[in-house]
């Protein structure tokens, strides 16, 4: 135990340097501020009322988790794994007394918690915009919602980190695995738009199983049936991406 969370430790720090953090930060919050603006506009210049306090995080999760989320996402684990490869800083890591299982699930652990952080960032500031701009509609049932939503955002993000440290360690190029990346990510979504009654099975469509734990009628059945399918994909691509992993050589 030790051993990893040394390793956690040390893959936090190298992510806490990396620029990319405080780019994804900076997009968010423009993000957020953009979005609020027009909703400001369309209200006082067109009379649309737009959406109210506790609807607005709700709005920009639906968009960050389809966009910008899985775009830094994409980045940190290539960064994460491909560029450590390029740069034959793997090997260095890797003569610490830690395992290869332990230090690759404190990378994959590493990249989680840095999702999570910018789920929590984007939750806070979106509720803090929503609130000033429009206090009328703020309810502490609504604040709940909005916080049980971002946090179960995180599971399926997790298994899109699986994914792409999945290509990491099938494709050595950091280009060629963001490129893939992109084409299977959109691949997905199309196909989860052409064929709707299967979409339930594709990780992407299960981005916005939030949904479901806020609506009027908990659908228990429905949610233990994603979570059991997010937790089998997991399974399957920890073990495809350890197993590449374990059998490099640096």
């Amino acid at each position: 135990m030790e051993g990893f969370k040394a390793a956690l430790i040390n893959e936090i720090e190298k992510m806490y340097k990396k620029k990319k953090i405080i780019v994804a930060a900076i997009l968010a919050l423009a993000f957020i501020i953009i979005g609020q603006l027009a909703m400001i506009g369309l209200r006082n210049g067109f009379g649309i009322r737009g959406v109210g306090s506790m609807e607005f995080p709700l709005l920009v999760l639906s968009v960050v988790a389809n966009s910008i989320i899985p775009l830094f996402a994409a980045l940190i684990t290539i960064d994460s794994f491909s560029g450590e490869y390029s740069q034959n800083t793997m090997k260095i890591s890797l003569t610490r007394p830690v395992s290869r299982l332990k230090f690759f699930t404190a990378k994959l652990t590493a990249i989680s918690l840095f999702i999570f952080a910018n789920l929590i960032f984007v939750m806070v500031f979106s509720i803090l915009a929503g609130f000033i701009f429009n206090t009328n509609t703020f309810t502490i049932y609504g604040i709940l919602r909005i916080i049980v939503s971002y946090v179960v955002t995180l599971f399926p993000m997790i298994i899109l980190i699986m994914v792409i440290a999945l290509f990491t360690n099938l494709i050595g190029s950091g280009i060629g695995v963001f490129f893939l990346t992109i084409i299977v990510f959109l691949g997905f979504k199309v196909m989860g738009i052409l064929f709707s009654d299967y979409s339930g099975i594709l990780f992407t469509s299960m981005l916005d199983w939030y949904t479901l734990w806020i609506m009027n009628i908990f659908p228990f059945f429905k949610i233990l049936r994603e979570f059991l399918l997010l937790f089998s994909y997991g399974i399957l691509l920890f073990t495809g991406s350890f197993y590449l992993f374990d059998k490099k050589e640096f």
